[in-house]
């Protein structure tokens, strides 16, 4: 069956950084677009970045685009979303999703500490 699993949340300082990974299985993850999305306490889940097949093409969310990067490891079946100078706003709890399918991960926690 089709398994994602999100890993590398924690906490981190204001500033820091962190590499979020999705583990696919189940399925041939070389022929999906993946997504990462977020959401925050109080608030929808946005999507945050979203990645082609071969991982040629990629787009960010406008607000996060000269934080955060998104790319995949089509050998390890295995989207990653790098995010870089951490805001407390970016607390959230993060996911991954096959393309616009009913595929999500369980999600994972981020917190940002000033």
């Amino acid at each position: 069956q089709v398994q994602l699993v999100e890993s590398g949340g924690g906490s981190v300082q204001s500033g820091g950084s962190l590499r979020l990974s999705c583990a696919a299985s189940g399925f041939k993850f070389s022929n999906y677009e993946m997504r990462w999305y977020r959401q925050a306490p109080g608030k929808q889940r946005e999507v945050i970045a979203t990645i082609s097949v071969t991982g040629r093409f990629t787009s960010v969310e406008e607000t996060v685009m000269d934080r955060f990067g998104i790319s995949r490891d089509n050998n390890k079946n295995t989207v990653y979303l790098q995010m870089n100078r951490l805001k407390p706003e970016d607390t959230a709890r993060y996911y991954c999703r096959r393309s616009e399918d009913d595929f999500w991960g369980p999600g994972i926690q981020v917190t940002v500490v000033s």
